[in-house]
């Protein structure tokens, strides 16, 4: 069953992880919703992830989960930008995700069934 995350990222020029390689690169908000849409939907960025950990082989497959219809819709706000996500991923690999891709600067502001 599909949930709606509504993740906002109060500074968008700070909300980015801390390896260049799996990070937002993204400026304004559709940029912002068409990256994370593709980390959602495909593995790249968790190979990416896992190619550059000690051991690759050990990493919980769990976390390179997909869904192809993940959905990501993408809101500016002056400074923030609010993105709403719908996927059928737990919430785990969503957050997991999202530390890879902003670091700290993203905050979860609401979960609800979709």
């Amino acid at each position: 069953m599909p949930t709606r995350y509504h993740i906002s990222l109060p500074d968008s020029a700070a909300a980015r992880g801390s390896n260049p390689a799996t990070s937002f690169n993204a400026h304004g908000a559709e940029a912002f919703a068409e990256q994370l849409e593709q980390a959602m939907r495909t593995t790249q960025l968790f190979e990416r992830w896992r190619g550059g950990q000690a051991d690759p082989d050990n990493i919980d497959p769990v976390l390179g989960a997909t869904d192809p219809q993940a959905t990501v819709r993408g809101e500016q706000h002056d400074l923030h930008i609010d993105l709403i996500l719908i996927t059928a991923l737990p919430g785990d690999v969503v957050r997991h995700r999202l530390r890879l891709l902003a670091g700290s600067g993203w905050q979860l502001r609401d979960v609800s069934a979709a």
